[in-house]
């Protein structure tokens, strides 16, 4: 059997966030009010999305892209056209699918996600003043974007992650980027295109009908990821 990667296993950490102000152009409770406001009126959350997964040691990063949809009520769908597989939630249920292994891996969503996660906010879950500290706040100057830079640690120690890096548009608070950091210094890159939100996406596109011919495997409660692991091939 094929184990979840270091990339889909940071993957899933992608789907709460909180910080004390600042001394800024916009104070930290400022920042925090415009994130929470634009995702808690989101009812669901479209975008194209590009990752990449260095691990500490790796002389390569491991890549990925595709399309992520996120709706409120813990359901997601990441849609990678590179490497071909899918994750998908349809709130109860996980399912990680390996067209070309013939593979689908179920889980219990709440094994899967036992720990707070750092962006849950995106699909409208999560208390944004709660599980994290600031630890610094800057202007991006990425690509000549008008974006603000928040770096932050969660308030209570975690296997998953020990720090995640937002990239947030200054305009409309959507967050452009995400940089999550594990306790062994490995780090999942994920940017998001395109964001789009409220497009009114429907529940059937969270639930996965197995392909005939696909293996179905219980998926056991995933661990922290190896140093110098590997990403998918």
């Amino acid at each position: 059997m094929k184990k979840i990667s270091p990339l889909v296993f940071s993957t899933l950490m992608l789907f709460h966030l909180s910080f004390h102000s600042v001394a800024f152009c916009i104070t930290g409770q400022e920042l925090l009010n415009g994130i929470q406001n634009r995702y808690e009126k989101a009812n669901d959350v479209e975008a194209n999305f590009t990752q990449e997964y260095i691990g500490k040691g790796m002389k390569q990063g491991t890549r990925g892209e595709g399309k992520v949809y996120l709706k409120k009520r813990g359901m997601m769908r990441w849609d990678y056209t590179t490497p071909h597989q899918k994750l998908i939630s349809d709130g109860h249920t996980f399912w990680f699918y390996q067209p070309d292994e013939k593979q689908a891996l179920v889980s219990d969503l709440s094994s899967v996600l036992k720990e707070r996660t750092p962006l849950a906010f995106l699909a409208g879950e999560g208390d944004l003043g709660r599980d994290f500290d600031l630890l610094n706040l800057k202007e991006s100057i990425f690509q000549k974007e008008e974006s603000y830079v928040v770096e932050l640690t969660p308030k209570e120690p975690l296997a998953t992650f020990s720090k995640l890096i937002l990239t947030v548009d200054k305009k409309g608070f959507t967050v452009l980027q995400a940089e999550v950091f594990d306790a062994m210094g490995n780090v999942t890159r994920t940017r998001f295109i395109n964001v789009k939100t409220n497009v009114g996406l429907s529940d059937p596109l969270f639930r996965f009908i197995v392909p005939p011919g696909t293996e179905v495997i219980k998926m056991q409660e995933p661990s922290a990821p190896a140093q110098g692991g590997k990403g998918p091939k």
